[in-house]
Parts: structure tokens; sequence; C-alpha cells
């Protein structure tokens, strides 16, 4: 009884394989006779004369021994050999010189060892296979979007599943600020990249990363799906703002219009999707000059001095330009110096009705240098950049305390006033 329940286990156990492992079913026969008969060479030093028959559809399989019938007495190798009278309790008619086969009932002849060994065996292979298939599958999907649901949240990652059950990790370095996920819930994500080591696939998802806001405007916008326009660069600082330089190879197509589409009707939908990530859509150009020109926007740039040895760029503005080319806490300036590959500098340009105005920087034995540095990440160069602004508008966007504030303004007015 103890192996006719064994028997009916490892039936079950090739069922769960079936219904389980993503391997196709003629894979999965060929891995169930080589686990078959991996036990039968280890037992007997060989499995060339048997015959393995496996049907994973239905869970069941069949072995069969092929042995040569010879006279009573002669039998050398009982693995090979038959004697003529036991050969005929098998096949009544069968003679010497003949082969006969005969049914084996793997857990009744080979024992409980035997079916331990099996079950390791396949287990080892099927996994092995399973990993295989798994690299295979993501290895040609590095840089597409899939959609997977939420299974477990951790502080570090994120474990999602896909459709077919396969697991997925989004580490947090590769998630948007803003996001958040329950378990069950549905997230997109390209993926970034897939690590194989020691034949171990962890496939690595991304949110942050440009290909990701890429594969979305590919998605929404038809142009550059049919490659009426090409998308350059993007820069992203992920849930807060990206630029994207796009390209069109069709002079009656607006780039920026098609993709921003109607009142951005087209980037909505992609907007909501990076957490309210502002999208700031330009023109390519290969004229290095323009281009920061345009990726400064909406700054209006006067004039550009470029050091192409060094990629730096000098660019000088109005006053009221400044700010806008800086950006809230320097984002603008930032992403136009990822877009554009190139160290951007900006100055204000002086007119004579502000000739005596005073760069901060000229300050800095009055002024703590690092106060200076955060009054510049606000647009404000000039000590009259600072007097002309709000007290609350300095301690709210700089970020300083009251009587730091006071104090810069107490020392800038003494400067004008002497």
């Amino acid at each position: 009884m103890a192996k006719k329940e064994e028997t009916v286990s490892l039936i079950d156990t090739f069922s769960e394989f079936k219904e389980t492992k993503n391997i196709d079913r003629a894979t999965l026969v060929s891995v169930l006779e080589d686990s078959f008969r991996s036990v039968i060479a280890k037992m007997f030093g060989s499995d060339e004369n048997y015959d393995v028959i496996v049907n994973p559809d239905k869970g069941d399989f069949e072995i069969y021994r092929n042995r040569t019938v010879v006279a009573d007495g002669e039998v050398q190798d009982s693995n090979r050999e038959i004697s003529l009278t036991d050969a005929q309790k098998i096949a009544s008619d069968c003679e010497i010189g003949e082969d006969v086969s005969e049914s084996v009932d793997f857990a009744r002849d080979f024992g409980r060892r035997a079916i331990l060994t099996l079950r390791q065996t396949l287990a080892s292979k099927l996994l092995e296979l399973e990993h295989d298939s798994l690299y295979n599958k993501y290895k040609d999907k590095v840089g597409r979007v899939v959609s997977a649901e939420v299974y477990q949240v951790w502080k570090k990652e994120m474990l999602l599943v896909d459709d077919e059950g396969n697991e997925l990790l989004l580490p947090k370095t590769e998630q948007i600020p803003g996001d958040f996920y329950r378990k069950g819930e549905a997230a997109r994500a390209v993926v970034l990249r897939v690590d194989n080591t020691n034949n171990n696939p962890k496939i690595i998802l991304s949110r942050t990363s440009p290909v990701f806001l890429q594969r979305l405007l590919e998605a929404e916008v038809p142009e550059i799906h049919d490659g009426q326009i090409v998308i350059k660069k993007i820069a992203r600082i992920p849930g807060e703002r990206a630029k994207v330089a796009v390209e069109s190879f069709d002079e009656r197509i607006d780039p920026v219009g098609a993709c921003v589409g109607v009142k951005g009707s087209r980037v909505h939908g992609i907007v909501r999707e990076l957490r309210n990530e502002n999208i700031d859509v330009i023109n390519y150009t290969d004229n290095t000059s323009l281009f920061i020109t345009r990726a400064l926007s909406p700054a209006r740039v006067n004039s550009i001095r470029l050091n192409e040895e060094e990629r730096k760029a000098e660019v000088y503005l109005d006053p009221d330009q400044v700010s806008l080319a800086i950006g809230k806490n320097g984002l603008n300036i930032k992403l136009a110096s990822i877009l554009t590959e190139y160290t951007i500098d900006v100055f204000r340009e002086i007119n004579k009705e502000e000739s005596d105005d005073v760069y901060l920087d000229e300050f800095s034995n009055a002024i703590d240098p690092w106060i200076i540095e955060e009054l510049k990440k606000i647009g404000m160069v000039t000590a009259k950049d600072v007097l002309g602004t709000p007290r609350e508008t300095l301690i709210n966007r700089a970020d300083l305390e009251e009587e730091t504030v006071d104090e810069v303004l107490r020392i800038l007015r003494e400067e004008f006033e002497e």
C-alpha cells in the first residue's frame, strides 16, 4: 500500500509541474524522460535497454525494460538478460535469442530511494529550465513597459508578479518619490535590466528611467510611434520635472505641438502616471547655442559664450530672467544641463540704470557663503535682486530663518545708504 501511495504521489508531482511551471510540453516530456533515465542509469549502470514513455497531460508514465531471452541457468546480467522460463511468463511464445519487453513498476521495483532521487533530479532540472525560460523571456523585454500586480511592499523594494506568476522587483531607488502602492494594485514600469547571477534571474524594473517616459510618449503620440517624430534626448528629475527634446522629419508636423496635444491632452495621462511630473517639450537642434537657449525655456536668453572643450556655457540674461532660467530649487538649469550635456552658468546683465548694483558674491565677507548660495538658487544674484523682493518671499523661497533674512537685508541696505 505504501508503494502504491508513493506512485500516486509521484504522478501528482508531475501534474503539479505541468500546471505551475512555465515550460512547454515537449521540453517537459524531455526533462521527465531524462530524469527517469538518470535514476535508472545510476542503479543499473545504463539505461539503454529501457523505454520511458511520459504523458504530462495525464500526469502518468510507463517504463519498459527490454531483455534478451537466454537458456535457463545462463543468465549473466539480470538487467539485460532473462531466462526462457521467466520470459515465457511474460510472453508465452518467446524463444531464446529474442527480446522481451516487460512493464516496470517504478515504486515497487526501484524502491523509495529511487523515488526520492527522481523527485530531486526532476525539481532541480525543472527549476533550472524555469530560470532559463524567465531569463530568455525578459532579456528581450529590456526597455519595454510592463504592467504587473503588486504582491508585496517592503522598505527597500517592491515585489510584483506578472500574469504568468513571474516575480519582478521594483527597487525603492527606481520608484518615483510620490509612488504609493498597495498589495493587489497594478503598477507600470520599464524593464531596466535582467540580472542572472548563478542562473537565478532577477527582473529589475524602473519608473525613474528616462526610457520609461520615452515609452509612455511613444504609446501616447502616434507620430512618434510611426517614426515621423523622434525623441532625441530626455532629462528627468523623477516626480518633479522633465525636459524632452524632439525632432520632426516632416516639415508639416510641429513636433512640440504633436507631443503636447490640444491643451496638453496627450501628456495629461503621462503626467498623472509620473505623479504630476511636469513635462517640457522643446525642439531639438544641432546648433548648441540655440539648443541651450531652448533648454532654458521659459527664460529669454540674451547671449551665450561656449567653451566646447570643457563643455561649459556662460549664459547672459536680463535680471528678471535669471530666476526663470534657474527655476524653483534650481530644477530648470539642472535639467537644461543634463539635456544639453553642458555645464551652464547664468549671468545677470546689468544695464546703465543698474550700474550701481552689486553682486552678492562681493558680500562674502559680511554674509555667510552658504546663505548667498541659497539666495542664488532662487535667482537672487545681486543686492538689488534681494532688496526688490518681499521679505516673506525670501523667507519662504530661500528657506531661511527670519533673523537671517533680516540680517541680510540690513547689510545690503547699508551698502546703498553709504
